[in-house]
C-alpha cells in the first residue's frame, strides 16, 4: 500500500500545485490514498467549504489541520459537515469536528488517520501523548493502517511521538514549521517517521509569507500583513509504503518537487 501525504498546503500558489499535481501523483506511482494537511490553504491561514471542497475534488481523500484550523469562522460549520476534515484529536470536549477518520482507500483497504497536536511553543491544549492513544484505540479495531499526523512546534517533542508510536502505527509525520526536514526513517518498530514534511506553497519567502513583510517585522518590530507569496512553488510530501497485513511501514520517502517536476512526471508512462 502507498499513503501520499502532502505538506502544510500554503494559500494559492499550494492550492495550484494541489490542482495540477495530485492526479499525477496518483497515477504515477499508483498511490492508494493521499492526505494532505490543509489548515494554510485559504489566503494563508485557515480553510473554507469552496477551497476544502476543491482540493477534495482533485483528489485528496483526508484533509488534516493543526493550530490555524479556525482562523476562517466558517470553518466550524464546514467542519461539521465534512467528515473527511478532521481537526487535533486534543482540543477539549465539545470542540466542533473529530481527531480521527476511518476511510477506505483505492483498493478497498481501510486506513486510519489521527490529528493530534503538541503543546510546545503551542497553546496548551489536553495533553497529545495521552489522547493519541485512546485516538488509536477508536480505530484500530476498523484498520490496521494508522496514520498520525502531528502538527507541533518543537522538534523533539516530534521526536518523541516518533518514539512514542512507534510499532503502534504505521507512520508518525509532523508538519506545521513548513520546513521539510531529511530524517525520514522506518523507526525499529516498524513505524515510518519524518519530524516535518514541509510546505507546499511558494518557496522564496519565509515559510510562505512574502518576505519583505517579515523582514520588515524584524527589523522595525512594527506590525504588518502577512500576505502569502507567490515565488518558487513547490509540492512537499512523503510517501509511505506499508504492509497491510501487518501495518508496518516498509518505506518512507521524501518528495519536493516543483510544477516542471510535475509536468515532467505527467508525460512518463506509469512503471509496470
Amino acid at each position: 500500500m502507498k499513503i501520499l501525504f502532502i505538506g502544510d498546503i500554503v494559500g494559492k500558489p499550494g492550492r495550484a500545485l494541489i490542482r495540477d499535481g495530485v492526479a499525477t501523483l496518483v497515477e504515477r506511482h499508483g498511490v492508494d490514498l493521499v492526505v494532505a494537511n490543509v489548515e494554510n490553504a485559504a489566503g494563508g491561514s485557515g480553510i473554507t467549504r469552496e477551497i476544502g471542497d476543491a482540493i477534495r475534488d482533485h483528489g485528496v481523500d483526508v484533509m488534516t489541520t493543526g493550530n490555524h484550523v479556525w482562523a476562517k469562522r466558517e470553518a466550524l460549520e464546514y467542519i461539521e459537515l465534512e467528515p473527511r476534515l478532521i481537526r487535533p484529536a486534543n482540543f477539549p470536549a465539545g470542540v466542533p469536528g473529530s481527531g480521527h477518520i476511518v476511510v477506505k482507500t483505492r483498493s478497498g483497504d481501510s486506513v486510519g488517520v489521527i490529528n493530534a497536536m503538541g503543546r510546545v511553543f503551542m497553546a496548551p491544549l489536553d495533553n497529545p501523548f495521552v489522547v493519541v492513544l485512546d485516538e488509536i484505540a477508536a480505530v484500530r479495531e476498523h484498520a490496521s493502517i494508522i496514520f498520525v499526523d502531528f502538527h507541533a512546534e518543537a522538534t523533539s517533542e516530534k521526536i518523541a511521538m516518533g518514539w512514542h508510536l512507534d510499532g503502534r502505527v504505521t507512520a508518525v509525520v509532523g508538519t506545521h514549521t513548513h520546513v521539510q526536514s531529511a530524517d525520514n526513517r522506518v523507526l525499529p518498530g516498524g513505524t515510518a517517521y519524518i519530524t516535518d514534511v514541509g510546505m507546499t506553497g511558494p518557496h522564496d519567502s519565509v515559510i510562505g509569507v512574502d518576505k519583505r513583510v517579515v523582514l520588515n517585522r524584524f527589523l522595525t518590530s512594527m506590525p504588518g500583513r502577512f500576505d502569502t507569496a507567490t515565488g518558487d512553488p513547490r509540492l512537499h510530501a512523503v510517501m509511505v509504503t506499508a504492509d497491510a497485513s501487518t501495518g508496518h511501514a516498509t518505506g518512507i520517502e521524501r518528495l519536493s518537487l516543483t510544477p516542471s517536476d510535475l509536468a515532467a512526471t505527467a508525460t512518463q508512462r506509469p512503471p509496470r
